[in-house]
């Protein structure tokens, strides 16, 4: 039988694999945003492999509760130990989850963090209610916050046929003209993923309208 959730199992297994030597460099690739405890990408999803074979999953009720207890310990292994709960979770996400999540793209903000958030739980949502989905990501897109623009602009990247192109170039169209590196790059990124399901639609929408060079760079650079 299954132990009852609890953080502090990830917390112990990572403190025991804490790894000095690697987390400087760690640290490094992340512009010195956040501290690492050294612990790579292998071992860690092992790790967590095996705090979720002991240990029954939090109530869906209480899935956030357990998240911010992890995501708010400084090394940026627990953000990520925090979305592979999320993930493990996901089929409990409903649209009233938006603001839990409007909140973690908000908090220890970088483009890891946000990258997991968006295609892969915000977009999730949106599915499950087409039109409140489309409000909140219009919302999230007029936001003053930078990651939570983005964010809106990759909620579809998974889509593939799914894709709500209206949604997806009136949000685009709402950046285009910004001097944000990473905006620029995540509306690249959205019309090159999106170019892999419908390549002319993708053509004509950056021949049409003005794009920042690394944005349209980015969107065509599958093409010939």
């Amino acid at each position: 039988m299954k132990k009852v959730w609890n953080h502090q199992g990830i917390f112990e297994k990572f403190e025991a694999n804490r790894n000095e030597e690697l987390a400087g460099p760690m640290t490094a690739y992340m512009k010195g945003h956040f501290p690492f405890l050294g612990i790579k990408s292998p071992l860690r999803k092992q790790l967590l492999k095996e705090q979720f074979a002991e240990c029954a999953l939090p109530e869906p009720g209480q899935l956030f509760n357990e998240v911010w207890k992890l995501y708010n310990l400084p090394e940026r292994e627990y953000q990520y130990s925090a979305f592979a709960l999320i993930e493990k979770m996901k089929k409990h996400l409903t649209t009233e989850d938006f603001p839990a999540l409007l909140q973690l793209i908000e908090t220890k903000s970088w483009w890891d963090s946000v990258d997991s958030i968006a295609p892969h739980f915000a977009g999730r949502i949106v599915k499950l209610d087409r039109d409140y989905g489309e409000k909140i990501m219009l919302e999230w897109s007029l936001s003053n916050n930078m990651w939570t623009n983005r964010s809106a602009i990759l909620h579809q990247l998974k889509f593939k046929q799914e894709t709500d192109t209206d949604l997806l170039f009136e949000i685009i169209k709402q950046h285009s003209s910004s001097g944000e590196f990473f905006i620029q790059k995540a509306i690249g990124w959205a019309l090159r993923e999106y170019a892999k399901t419908n390549p002319d639609c993708v053509k004509s929408f950056v021949d049409r309208h003005h794009l920042k060079p690394l944005s349209k760079r980015e969107a065509l650079k599958h093409f010939k």
